[in-house]
């Protein structure tokens, strides 16, 4: 008998630790809303997305991975007229090719401007920094010829049905 009043005595004490526990937990719960749910998750993202762009971007620098002429380098996407190919079911509209030469008239790169013929994506070309003339065959003027620049680290994109 006096093993069974020991028991209860037990149950009874850790039924109220755990009581009491609940109750200092409730008390914060009331401070929760959602309101402050929100406004920390924003905190915390926005945080977070600026920060890891920035570690990336050091640590390759850093670690040597990037080559100084990487650093130097920009893209290039040119929006040419575009072919019909009909595969048999569906008519794509691939990219016309093109043609890349040095300010001072040398041929620089042909580029295809697509991958396969089904592929209505303009190729993206890797770039020395630098001035380029651009030799390619717009929708509404034929073969026309532009200049373009290329800077560090950025996509030059020169759509030729949109110039005015």
């Amino acid at each position: 008998m006096n093993r069974w009043k020991e028991l209860k005595q037990t149950m009874k004490t850790n039924h109220r630790q755990t009581c009491r526990y609940t109750s200092t937990f409730t008390r914060l719960l009331r401070y929760v809303t959602t309101r402050n749910l929100a406004v920390a998750m924003f905190v915390a993202v926005a945080l977070l997305g600026t920060t890891r762009g920035n570690e990336t971007e050091k640590a390759s620098l850093e670690k040597g991975n990037v080559k100084a002429e990487q650093l130097s380098q920009g893209t290039l996407v040119v929006y040419s007229a575009t072919d019909p190919f009909d595969d048999g079911d569906v008519l794509y509209y691939a990219h016309s090719s093109y043609a890349i030469y040095t300010t001072d008239g040398k041929l620089f790169e042909k580029v295809e401007n697509h991958i396969s013929r089904s592929d209505e994506i303009p190729k993206t070309v890797t770039l020395p920094v630098g001035s380029y003339v651009i030799e390619a065959r717009s929708e509404k003027d034929g073969y026309v010829r532009v200049r373009v620049g290329i800077k560090a680290g950025r996509q030059t994109i020169v759509d030729l049905d949109s110039r005015s």
